[in-house]
């Protein structure tokens, strides 16, 4: 007791690690799906656990389907789950043997004619959909679908007949592009960084750099994001930081940003941890359950990205 007469408040408990404040978020409201990513990445989980999450949105045709991607509704395959079930796989190691054949089966399906994919395969209408995806009867092949998918499979050395074709267009888009959005540059990012023809990728990523420098497509002054313009069809505040790009240090953009620029943004990143333990979702959202359901994967990547920087220590 002091001098008063009251007695002192007992010390501060320490803050909770933004691990322990993610678990607690993650167990409240993500999907098995994510619980398990969570745990594999954090906790010590299996991949076997992982995986037989991700089985439950896989389809008969090798795709998969079923708001693996939360933007899009409704049981049929779409490119957009697909690449996001490559995502899951390369993160557990289990990218390759029979899964992965009968994925580059469903891709070779899911093509156009010139070999790569389209963002949305119309398919049958009725499902709900995001309003920023295109849908459309006959879609053309986009960088933004097929760039992440080749990348994983180079990264992970699957050979399949597919590939041939979609590499090349993936070269003819990076090489081609002019204006651009941050989200496309992240794509041709996912393709570069795991292309085998290294030189080219390296050539090709320092071009790119350029650009998104020059059109401003990186917001590097979190004080003046006024500066930094969003690009159309985004939502109001759904700017692009440089930890965006280079989601580890071994990505070919981070030589795109200097390392104050790189600090800058993951102090960012880190701070944007909100009081429930979840990042937010940065992007349009459009119905309750999408964002409900895309909080726990952002708040998953967040922390794989500060972790790959060495922001914290599991």
């Amino acid at each position: 007791m002091s001098e008063s007469g009251v007695s002192p408040l007992p010390p501060a408990p320490p803050a909770r690690s933004p691990i322990l404040r993610a678990e607690q978020f993650v167990w409240l409201t993500a999907r098995v799906l994510e619980q398990r990513l969570f745990a594999y990445h954090f906790l010590h989980g299996t991949p076997d656990a992982v995986e037989a999450a991700l089985d439950a949105y896989r389809n008969e045709d090798g795709g998969y389907g079923l708001a693996l991607e939360p933007d899009l509704r409704g049981p049929l395959s779409q490119p957009l789950h697909t690449a996001h079930a490559l995502r899951v796989l390369d993160a557990i190691g289990r990218c390759g043997g029979q899964r992965v054949e009968r994925v580059c089966r469903y891709l070779t399906a899911a093509s156009t004619a010139d070999g790569a994919l389209p963002a949305f395969r119309p398919g049958r209408r009725g499902y709900p959909t995001a309003p920023f995806v295109p849908v459309v009867d006959d879609p053309p092949s986009e960088l933004l679908a097929t760039g992440p998918v080749v990348g994983l499979l180079h990264r992970n050395e699957v050979w399949h007949a597919w590939l041939f074709r979609a590499t090349d267009f993936c070269w003819q888009a990076v090489e081609s592009l002019e204006k651009s959005h941050p989200y496309e540059v992240e794509a041709a990012v996912a393709f570069l960084d795991s292309v085998p023809d290294r030189p080219r990728a390296q050539a090709a990523a320092d071009r790119l750099g350029r650009l998104v420098r020059e059109q401003r497509l990186a917001a590097l002054d979190p004080d003046d994001l006024g500066a930094y313009p969003v690009a159309p069809g985004y939502a109001p505040e759904e700017h692009h930081f440089p930890h965006d790009f280079a989601r580890s240090p071994e990505s070919l953009a981070r030589a795109w940003f200097t390392d104050d620029e790189m600090d800058r943004s993951l102090d960012g990143l880190a701070a944007e941890q909100q009081e429930d333990g979840g990042w937010p979702v940065r992007w349009r959202q459009w119905a309750a359950a999408p964002a409900l359901e895309a909080r726990p994967l952002v708040t998953i990547e967040a922390l794989r990205t500060l972790r790959a920087y060495g922001r914290f220590v599991d």
